[in-house]
């Protein structure tokens, strides 16, 4: 099998690149390296075997046209993308070039150039909108949605807000309809928060691995608090990329099962975790008590959400391994060594 990974020196990019190799099967990396320190997951792929590396513009019709005829890959896992909320804010055009466009010149030239090939593509829980429609309920620790207890499936109404919501989920509803319309074997991942190895997190994105660093960062004293947006109470559900990694490799084979369809993918109720939540179990971690200050709600952000995996259990038989307890124990190690080095 050849595999294809758009964004393949990303956080999820390189760790799908990292299970070819381990599997040793032919790997094809696509990536401009526009984002920071993907050219340190670069080197480190590099150390690992042999794949070809294109740095190339997933933003670019001919870029995209060229490696698909040449390469001709099996699968191709999508998950080049602008991935923060913040930047389609400050640059909507950026994010509409890359996420949109970018997404359209893929399915194009698959549909062009390699039909058979099979694309699994990472969308996001923002195309579900900020969810403000729902009656939220509130314990001294996190919100809570009594209409959905085990989270939400993939039957909640679409609703694009923001220009990342709007991006995303127009690649999204792309990606079913080249099925549809033209047979292209696509499955859609609607993530919600994920985190783990190779995972460099910054104050928009990635945010357990950033209160872990600031969390150690209290720990040896060099920073004394820091900011979040909100009350804390906001939850989300969390899964750790190792889990991630099986569920995209799980629906390339059941296919027949997974083609055109959609799927919720994240940690599951047992995962869930709010902002408070998190900073309790690293306080009791680390020894330390979480100093920090209170900000504005950031714009269209949802107070819960929580995949409801059912769907990806019945179809694929995927599920997480991972607990949140192990996996934080985990984020700890990776953001103390990438600090050491």
């Amino acid at each position: 099998m050849k595999y294809l990974i758009t964004g393949g020196c990303g956080f999820l990019g390189s760790n799908l690149a990292h299970e070819v190799l381990k599997r040793n099967e032919q790997l094809v990396v696509f990536d401009n390296l526009f984002r920071n320190h993907t050219e340190k997951n670069l080197a480190w792929l590099q150390t690992l075997g042999k794949f070809e590396y294109y740095r190339s513009d997933i933003r670019n019709f001919d870029d995209v046209s060229y490696v698909i005829k040449k390469e001709k890959p099996d699968v191709v896992f999508h998950v080049a993308g602008q991935v923060a909320m913040t930047t389609s804010l400050d640059r909507p055009r950026l994010d509409f070039e890359i996420n949109a466009v970018g997404s359209h010149n893929l399915l194009e030239n698959i549909r062009l150039h390699s039909p058979k090939t099979k694309v699994v593509y990472s969308s996001t829980n923002k195309v579900y909108g900020d969810l403000e429609y729902l009656k939220y309920e509130e314990s001294p620790t996190r919100y809570l949605t009594p209409e959905f207890p085990k989270g939400f499936a993939e039957n909640v109404n679409l609703d694009f807000r923001t220009p990342y919501g709007c991006s995303k989920g127009a690649a999204d509803q792309y990606m079913k309809d080249y099925y549809k319309c033209f047979g292209v074997e696509t499955v859609t991942f609607r993530h919600s928060s994920i985190y783990g190895g190779r995972q460099f997190s910054t104050f928009d994105q990635g945010w357990i691995g950033w209160f872990v660093e600031k969390a150690l960062a209290q720990q040896n004293k060099s920073e004394k608090s820091f900011t979040i947006a909100g009350s804390g109470k906001q939850v989300r559900d969390v899964l750790y990329s190792s889990d991630l990694i099986d569920c995209y490799f799980q629906a390339v084979e059941h296919i027949a099962e997974t083609k055109g369809e959609s799927f919720n993918i994240g940690g599951g109720f047992e995962n869930s975790l709010s902002l408070l939540e998190l900073f309790q179990l690293l306080e009791k971690k680390l020894s330390i008590k979480m100093n920090f200050e209170k900000l504005a709600p950031r714009e269209s952000d949802q107070k819960v959400f929580i995949a409801d995996i059912t769907k990806a259990k019945q179809k694929f038989k995927w599920e997480p391994k991972i607990s949140k307890d192990q996996g934080i124990d985990r984020m700890i190690d990776w953001v103390g060594s990438i600090k050491k080095g």
